[in-house]
């Protein structure tokens, strides 16, 4: 056994304070039926020294491996993923006065960043003993399930709502994975999924329904911060949001580095959701506890269709707690948004990953980000897959 240096010591419910050991398959929590979040002994660990130590270290998110689930290294699955570069986009027209960076994980394997994910849950799932893996998914999260479970030898289905993009359906069977089409959205397909694999002995790997997704999406903030000069943090990080895990995860981030002395401020988290399904922005702007599901969701953004988040206590949580709030864009900003990034920086980017930069006009305007502070856009995902000729068939013309 190669061991990997994990601190993880147990799996907490921050919903009824429920804590399990993580040595044995463990959906949500047992008690309540919410989220599970990782644990770590930060007690153990030198921060100063530790951090100093990544440097030299080989690129990707297993740099990290000490804050991260897997405890044999034999266990570990993937393909060098993380490490993505934080770099200025340059001038923006929209965003006059405003430093913006952008994380592009368009470029991590499987082409967005639900990579970082899925090497996290298989990797643990193989070193728990699991063999078949299925997840509901509206495109990215199912391929990087099928590519991660193909190079772990293990079983993978993936359960798309028909409308999901030809390219992604494709990809998904490419790698081997069994596809099961449902109509509706990634929550029908959800419902579906858990219906149909009762009784079989696989394994769900949904947003926020297991562990340790949530623990690969950490290390998103884990490298902002490492990319960052001292004393040069980030104000302000615009992410897009469906299932919101990515949110958790960064909060999580922050709130693991402040325990260790490394951080005394984390990034503001600005959730970006589409003008018609925004259950996270609605909830937010309502001061809710945890978000309704939207009624008649609908956008050109397939990884932005998620009428009903699992866990959204947790994602208003990491919201709320980092001072950030919630903004909606139109599908036609989105569209514009994809345009503009690809023709005047040369960025290939997703109708989901273009959410944040359609976002900042409006943030602005509600003082959310002031002129003289410097703000990450989360890129997500790559735009090779989508046709902007296409996207823009399926924009709803404005109603007369």
């Amino acid at each position: 056994m190669a061991g990997t240096g994990s601190l993880l010591r147990a799996l907490d419910c921050r919903a009824c304070g429920a804590t399990l050991a993580p040595d044995f398959v463990v959906g949500p929590c047992p008690s309540c039926g919410h989220t599970l979040l990782a644990r770590y002994d930060l007690d153990r660990l030198d921060g100063a020294r530790w951090f100093r130590s990544l440097g030299e270290r080989p690129p990707g998110l297993w740099r990290y491996r000490e804050l991260l689930p897997v405890r044999d290294a034999a266990f570990i699955t993937g393909w060098g993923e993380g490490s993505t570069a934080l770099l200025p986009l340059g001038p923006v027209e929209t965003a006059p006065g405003v430093e913006v960076l952008v994380k592009d994980d368009g470029g991590l394997p499987t082409g967005s960043f639900k990579a970082r994910g899925m090497a996290a849950a298989v990797s643990r799932a193989r070193e728990l003993g699991l063999t078949e893996l299925y997840v509901p998914s509206a495109g990215n999260a199912g391929i990087a399930l099928a590519a991660y479970t193909a190079r772990a030898g293990l079983r993978g289905r993936v359960y798309l709502p028909e409308s999901t993009p030809r390219a992604a359906k494709e990809a998904c069977a490419l790698y081997g994975a069994e596809v099961i089409e449902v109509p509706g959205t990634i929550r029908e397909a959800g419902t579906a999924a858990r219906e149909r694999e009762r009784g079989r002995g696989s394994f769900d790997v949904s947003t926020l329904r297991e562990p340790y997704r949530v623990e690969g999406k950490k290390t998103m903030g884990l490298e902002i911060v490492e990319a960052s000069a001292p004393g040069a943090l980030p104000d302000a990080i615009v992410y897009p949001t469906g299932g919101g895990t990515g949110l958790v995860g960064m909060a999580k981030a922050f709130r693991e580095l402040r325990s260790l002395g490394l951080l005394d401020r984390s990034p503001r988290l600005y959730a970006v959701q589409p003008e018609h399904c925004a259950p996270v922005v609605r909830a937010l702007r309502d001061g809710a506890t945890r978000i309704t599901p939207w009624e008649d969701p609908r956008t050109i953004a397939p990884g932005l269709l998620v009428p009903a988040p699992f866990a959204s206590e947790r994602v208003l949580e990491a919201v709320r707690e980092t001072g950030g709030a919630g903004a909606t864009v139109t599908d036609r900003e989105l569209l514009d948004a994809m345009r503009s990034l690809a023709r005047h920086h040369g960025l290939s980017v997703s109708p989901e990953a273009a959410a944040p930069y359609a976002a900042l006009p409006r943030l602005l305007a509600d003082g959310r980000i002031r002129p003289g502070e410097s703000v990450v856009l989360y890129h997500t995902g790559t735009g090779i897959p989508f046709s902007a000729d296409r996207l823009e068939q399926e924009i709803a013309p404005p109603p007369r």
